[in-house]
């Protein structure tokens, strides 16, 4: 499965011949909010749908699954047309959220029970259902029921159900967030693992980025029931296109206008707003994005090389991990800071305090809007 850096078309495996993936394009209306999508995942693809809360992504993800009805479009998997068809008989494996094992029958028993809804006999479908718990590293636990189950192995338990019955697409809807830390580290690179080794679409829906980042081929970003911006996740954490997709991935952005290497933030046409220098030549609408760590803070004007410097106020300052994130206020520009707890302690910064801030233009990014 393709990475980081990796080409754009999903890996093929022996026994893709004749799969064609996930092409659909989901209608849903409830209420005052409407879906609509297109989404396609090739054999071997891991697609991510990222988004606020309310944007869609489990409506889609239940949409092709056939637990919510849709208003119009298509879902089609290795050609096959699913929106006619029960959830029972569209062949999709799901994970879902709070992975719904059957607590009266043991983990083997759960792992064959889709096998025993599509015909197979008792004896067959406990000797397969062995062979996933094995694979999923659980072969001990067979007679254990989900409440005797740690949370990930319950999640490993729920994933080698859905691949028992060897689906087409696998439908994964917050797989790991269940899980504390510790063992979501653990379950993540399992999961990567497995999802390395699974010859269908996959489509994944998460609120974590790193789960995003790690597990998927192909990022869709859904705000609003519609699709902002998609693409590999490296290109998408390095061009984010909403303010939504920059804060996922830790960046300072903004919309402008460039004339070569200066670009004007905000003001419109009375001339307001902040010039910036990048190294960028670009003419036009553009985004220009920054890390939090490249804005630099002092208590007097800075002198040295730093070209673009601005007087701001604290809104916020927050403890992250070994780092302090700092929150400023326009104008001309508010912005993210991230600084060290000695650079809090010796600015003494504290909400409603002024500050200079500073950001090389080397340390920016622009591209077109």
């Amino acid at each position: 499965m393709s990475r980081p850096g990796a080409p754009v078309a999903p890996h093929r495996r022996e026994g893709d011949a004749g799969r064609s993936g996930l092409d659909a394009r989901l209608v849903v209306r409830r209420g005052g909010f409407e879906l609509d999508l297109h989404l396609t995942a090739g054999p071997g693809e891991v697609v991510a749908l990222l988004g606020p809360n309310g944007a869609g992504k489990s409506t889609a993800l239940r949409a092709l699954a056939g637990l919510v009805p849709t208003a119009g479009g298509h879902i089609r998997v290795d050609g096959r047309d699913l929106r006619p068809l029960p959830p029972e008989r569209r062949g999709i494996g799901m994970v879902f959220q709070d992975y719904l094992l059957f607590p009266h029958l043991s983990a083997l028993e759960n792992v064959a029970f889709g096998l025993r809804c599509q015909g197979m006999r008792k004896r067959e479908a406990r000797r397969v259902a062995a062979g996933w718990l094995e694979q999923v590293g659980l072969a001990e636990y067979a007679s254990v029921r989900p409440r005797q189950l740690s949370g990930g192995q319950a999640q490993r338990v729920a994933l080698a159900r859905a691949l028992a019955v060897e689906p087409s697409l696998l439908l994964l809807d917050e797989p790991l967030s269940a899980l504390d830390a510790h063992t979501r580290l653990e379950i993540r690179s399992a999961l990567r693992r497995r999802l390395e080794g699974f010859e269908g679409a996959a489509v994944l829906v998460t609120h974590d980025p790193l789960d995003a980042m790690v597990l998927a081929d192909r990022l869709v970003v859904l705000e609003n029931g519609r699709p902002v911006q998609q693409g590999r996740p490296a290109d998408v954490a390095r061009h984010p296109r909403t303010e939504y997709v920059a804060r996922l991935v830790g960046l300072n952005l903004y919309r402008g206008r460039a004339e070569g290497t200066s670009v004007r933030i905000g003001g419109g046409d009375d001339g307001g707003g902040m010039v910036l220098d990048t190294v960028d030549h670009l003419q036009g609408e553009v985004f220009l994005a920054f890390e939090p760590a490249a804005v630099a803070l002092y208590r007097s004007r800075p002198e040295g090389s730093p070209r673009n410097v601005w007087r701001a106020r604290v809104a916020a300052v927050e403890r992250q991990g070994d780092r302090v994130r700092v929150r400023l206020d326009g104008p001309p520009l508010a912005a993210a800071a991230d600084v060290t707890p000695a650079a809090v302690a010796e600015l003494e910064l504290a909400p409603g305090s002024a500050v200079w801030a500073s950001l090389k233009a080397t340390e920016t990014r622009v591209y077109p809007a």
